[in-house]
């Protein structure tokens, strides 16, 4: 799902592990787009963009029904035309996707009430084949109350299913989600800030054979029902001289792996009002999924690759440190260090007789560690610079007994170091120009030469009412590679205009 910009309050970009309030998966980090309320998006607006890679219209109202209802519906297309490959022919991978959507957000009294839905239908281009029809849907509804003893319950379920077809061929794959989850947050005496709650998700899935690749790829059952269960708590504890411990752990069941605790410890000091240091130790997983259990993939008609039944979660065991200050009034800065250890990494194994088929093993780990440092410097009221380096070394190695087919290679392709830096300014008084400088270095296997990129955009505030923007991407060179992979792409420079109007 696509979400319309002017409906995004903030994005939290929560770097490291995330294990125990989000669960699986997020290993690396969580990027946590929290939307408007229908209250905060009252009124119109028409927003119309077209550039030589991509063109769309958004439309959308809001408005209120008496003094606690508040509701918007909005409609969006995207066309997005096809990139083109290292050797200058189409890569086949443009796609167009009408959407639409509403929210509804009811506040009597000491309770909040929201729903939301969206749908979509589209379709996707094919290398060598017809474009395949893509379509989904979806309905939240969350529900928070105020207890008398100022703790709070929130309750939230969503529906959620995603189709794609093979154009004259019918369903390819389906994949249906229920969630329900349950949350409560309250202060036990002056000193522990508790969260808690529990979650079941149900995800029926359904893979046809008409989506395999000349039937090489398929998965064998070809549908399940997915269960996952889970249970968490966190305290924040309030300690002298401006210490703050956070102690969380979650447990999830999950289908393939059964139950696995997620647990974290994060220690915190505040010093002075415009300095903080602190530091975490967590653990969490991926979580197996049906490619590494269900997967057969075919050569003729010989079976080359099969799933394991037997497939560990990947584990993550995080260690950081970090710094976050206020210089001066005008500059900020935030540095974090953190040492990563891997363990039970997917690889590929020779079957316990020996030879073919192959199978999904966990016999790689490993470490990595590495720097993250962002700062923020304001050189007037009508001029902000933000700047941000990335340093990664990494140690992969396969275990004993390991066959070591295709190398460590497998295991990513990560650039050693990367900088950014952004320049915002308010030119007029409705005049804004912003500038992205971003530079990454070389990935190392496979070889893709470092590069240096800048996005651009200016934008002209008519009236109040009416704004005109003109963007350009990439525009240091015709066209760069960021990854090497077959019928990979070549990101071209591009351009975008885009007229929004309220009303």
């Amino acid at each position: 799902m696509d979400v319309l910009p002017e409906d995004i309050e903030r994005i939290e970009v929560i770097s490291g592990p995330g294990g125990t309030l989000w669960g699986a998966n997020a290993v690396n980090g969580v990027i946590n787009i929290i939307t408007r309320k229908a209250a905060d998006t009252q009124g119109g607006f028409l927003d119309v963009g077209v550039g030589n890679y991509q063109s769309e219209a958004a439309l959308q109202y809001g408005a209120t029904s008496g003094s606690d209802l508040a509701w918007r519906v909005y409609a969006r297309a995207v066309d997005d035309r096809s990139m083109e490959t290292p050797a200058g022919t189409s890569a086949h991978d443009g796609y167009y996707k009408p959407q639409g959507g509403f929210r509804l957000d009811w506040s009597p009294s000491s309770d909040q009430v929201s729903v939301e839905g969206n749908f979509y239908y589209g379709a996707e281009e094919q290398p060598g084949a017809a474009d395949a029809p893509v379509e989904g849907r979806n309905l939240q509804a969350s529900w928070q109350h105020e207890l008398d003893d100022g703790s709070s319950l929130q309750v939230l379920s969503y529906y959620d299913e995603s189709r794609r077809s093979v154009q004259g061929g019918g369903d390819g794959f389906t994949l249906s989600t229920y969630d329900i989850e349950v949350q409560h947050s309250f202060s036990w005496g002056s000193w522990n800030d508790i969260v808690w709650g529990a979650g079941e998700r149900a995800s029926p899935y359904a893979i046809t054979d008409r989506i395999a690749l000349a039937n090489s790829l398929l998965f064998e059952p070809s549908s399940r029902t997915l269960n996952l269960a889970d249970v968490f708590a966190q305290d924040q504890i309030s300690l002298p001289y401006q210490l703050k411990v956070t102690l969380g752990i979650k447990a999830e069941d999950d289908p393939f792996s059964g139950v696995t605790p997620m647990p974290t410890a994060r220690l915190a000091w505040q010093p002075t009002a415009k300095t903080l240091l602190w530091t975490a130790v967590s653990r969490v997983i991926r979580s197996p999924t049906p490619f590494d259990v269900d997967a057969v993939e075919k050569s003729g008609s010989v079976t080359f690759l099969t799933g394991n039944p037997d497939f560990l979660p990947e584990e993550l065991t995080a260690y950081e440190a970090g710094y976050r200050g206020q210089l001066t009034d005008e500059a900020s800065v935030s540095v974090s260090t953190y040492y990563n250890s891997y363990d039970h990494l997917r690889s590929i194994e020779f079957s316990p007789q020996g030879g073919l088929p192959l199978e999904w093993g966990n016999m790689i780990e490993g470490h990595e560690y590495g720097l993250e440092a962002s700062g923020d410097y304001r050189v007037a009221d009508w001029w902000k610079l933000s700047a941000g380096l990335n340093l990664l070394r990494e140690g992969f190695r396969f275990a004993p007994g390991a066959s070591g087919l295709l190398g460590l290679a497998q295991v990513g392709d990560d650039p050693h170091h990367q900088a950014m830096f952004r320049s915002s300014m308010n030119l007029l008084e409705n005049v804004t120009f912003d500038a992205d400088f971003r530079y990454v270095g070389e990935l190392p296997d496979p070889r893709v030469p470092q590069y240096v990129e800048l996005n651009a955009r200016l934008g002209w505030a008519v009236t109040d009412r009416l704004e005109v923007a003109l963007s350009g991407f990439n525009l240091l060179h015709p066209q760069h590679q960021e990854f090497v992979f077959p019928g990979s792409d070549e990101i071209k420079r591009n351009f975008f205009l885009e007229t929004r109007w309220k009303f």
